[in-house]
């Protein structure tokens, strides 16, 4: 008696395909996870001694904290999605809201009704308070604007500029853009860090009605959220589940050149596999481009939370060199319940290269931001954690996937949305 036809052969006999995933990152490690649960044979090589890449802690004044992304965009459930499934819960930030430190002036509150510092209202009160009336008419008249003006432009600074003029560009979108994405409008992809934009403008007529559609489209509630115990427990939780699904890491393995059928690591030692994910880019790492220092403060002049959960920077403060400063004990309540009274966490970033005597400057920056003093004395630790720059987007490589930041745009909930479709695309071959 013959053998069976190979395609009538019990799928549970065939070898399942393996991959290789070149960077732990939270892109790599997304990605590595979903192919293990789909039923691959999944190795991860990460250069470094961790897994996470901008998702990690470190202990400052003994208190363990975010020292890279301490919150994520509410962007179509994406990034809370994940975290339901890995049984981690999900948290807002208190109510107390953000403020923005104008050029010139004293704080104030960021307008209710915005997107990335948009206004959906231009000549609302919030917003003259920010730009002045003459900004704030000038804003107005998008909304008699052809709709197709500024629809055909590729980076938010022109889309802003052109329909709502420059002031609006420069004192409120910018310093709430580079707050949260370290670059200037200018420099961004509007399709990248706003999916959505361009065809509500399109549809609406106006910039202006653009950003009340998508605010009303979005789900009530922060248009920001966090995971109870930092958003570090991601790394944990991702790592714990992907072994779980029979996931193998390897760390300190440095990866010199890729190819579709597999890598060769910097020790030239060659691996193969029947898919290459590559989650990181080549070579040396890019300069640093920010700089986030982080003070622990004793103080009760800080417990009715001056300046709510933080403060953006406009480009041009006098006197103010962060760029931006975030009150986590205002802002996230598990933190502040595990800590002693009149204990607070702040934190500061600033542009590459930091101003030198950073843990002085970073105090009085805070002081002059928060409008209440803080004594040397009062401060009981100090930490600086720098990040690198995106990466260029790298050139395309036959038959390898590629994922990461400069790929699918930067951002929590692009990195892994975009990790979690190729990784479906990939499994998806696989049934096929």
């Amino acid at each position: 008696m013959g053998t069976l036809p190979s395609e009538t052969v019990p799928m549970e006999t065939l070898p399942m395909p393996s991959a290789l995933v070149v960077g732990g990152g939270m892109a790599g490690l997304v990605a590595a996870r979903d192919l293990a649960v789909g039923g691959m044979t999944v190795t991860i090589l990460e250069a470094k001694d961790r897994l996470g890449g901008k998702v990690c802690h470190h202990t400052v004044a003994g208190i363990e904290l975010d020292a890279g992304a301490e919150s994520f965009a509410n962007r179509r459930g994406i990034v809370s999605g994940l975290a339901a499934e890995l049984g981690l819960t999900v948290t807002a930030p208190l109510a107390e809201g953000a403020w923005l430190k104008p050029a010139t002036g004293n704080p104030v509150h960021l307008p209710h009704t915005s997107f990335l510092g948009i206004p959906g209202t231009p000549l609302a009160s919030d917003v003259v308070a920010v730009i002045g009336l003459r900004a704030a008419l000038r804003a107005e008249f998008d909304s008699v604007m052809p709709g197709i003006i500024g629809s055909k432009d590729l980076t938010l600074g022109d889309v802003v500029r052109k329909r709502m003029g420059s002031e609006v560009l420069e004192k409120l979108v910018a310093p709430i853009v580079m707050g949260i994405h370290s670059r200037h409008p200018d420099d961004l992809e509007v399709d990248v860090v706003a999916p959505g934009l361009r065809a509500a403008l399109t549809a609406g007529g106006s910039l202006a009605q653009a950003v009340r559609s998508l605010r009303a489209a979005s789900p009530a509630g922060s248009a920001v959220s966090g995971i109870e115990g930092g958003m570090a427990a991601f790394v944990e939780r991702l790592e714990s589940d992907f072994a779980r699904h029979g996931g193998t890491v390897r760390r300190g393995d440095a990866v010199a050149s890729v190819d579709r059928q597999g890598v060769v690591l910097a020790s030239g030692e060659r691996l193969e596999a029947d898919h290459v994910v590559l989650a990181t880019p080549l070579g040396e790492a890019s300069e640093s481009s920010i700089v986030l220092a982080t003070i622990v403060v004793d103080d009760a002049a800080l417990d009715s939370a001056p300046r709510g959960t933080g403060l953006l920077v406009a480009p041009g403060a006098q006197g103010i060199s962060a760029k931006a400063l975030t009150h986590a004990t205002a802002k996230w309540s598990w933190l502040a319940a595990e800590l002693p009274p009149h204990r607070h966490v702040l934190r500061l970033s600033y542009n590459v290269p930091a101003p030198d005597a950073l843990e002085e400057r970073a105090r009085l920056d805070a002081e002059a931001l928060l409008g209440v003093p803080i004594p040397v004395e009062s401060v009981v630790g100090f930490d600086v954690v720098e990040w690198p720059a995106v990466p260029p987007r790298p050139h395309p490589i036959d038959g390898v996937t590629m994922l990461g930041e400069s790929v699918s745009g930067t951002g929590l909930a692009a990195v892994i949305s975009h990790a979690r479709r190729e990784a479906g695309r990939l499994l998806g071959e696989v049934e096929s």
